[in-house]
């Protein structure tokens, strides 16, 4: 029996079911790299983003257990989202996008199209999975 035998489905397939809808991959960036953890911060930083996918986004990201959604008290209401262990893991996958891309295609990244290494850029090593 192959290993493929033993799979209902291919994992690569399964992931990008998970990660590869509009924006979800955007949001996990912006909150994995730069902090991001408020519905207009990531709105006004994810290019073309609209309130209803984004919000649909984060439902549905909150459903599968790669985000967490805290509402604070308070007047106006302060909502927080928030990475959860398994979103934080996905951080390993980003970090060998932008190897990649930093690697193969630095003329569509930098203005100087030279190609740099993930640590040069990102001041920390690329991040996998443990």
């Amino acid at each position: 029996c192959s290993t493929m035998d033993m799979m209902k489905c291919c994992p690569v397939d399964n992931t990008f079911k998970i990660i590869g809808k509009k924006f979800t991959v955007h949001i996990i960036r912006n909150m994995a790299m730069q902090g991001q953890t408020r519905f207009n911060q990531m709105l006004d930083s994810i290019e073309d983003s609209n309130p209803k996918t984004l919000s649909a986004r984060l439902k549905e990201m909150e459903k599968s257990g790669l985000i967490s959604r805290k509402v604070y008290d308070e007047v106006p209401i302060r909502v927080e989202y928030s990475l959860t262990k398994k979103g934080k893991d996905l951080q390993g996958i980003l970090d060998q996008m932008a190897a990649f891309s930093m690697k193969y295609y630095p003329k569509d990244i930098f203005k100087d199209g030279k190609q740099r290494k993930y640590k040069q850029v990102f001041k920390r090593p690329v991040t996998f999975l443990n």
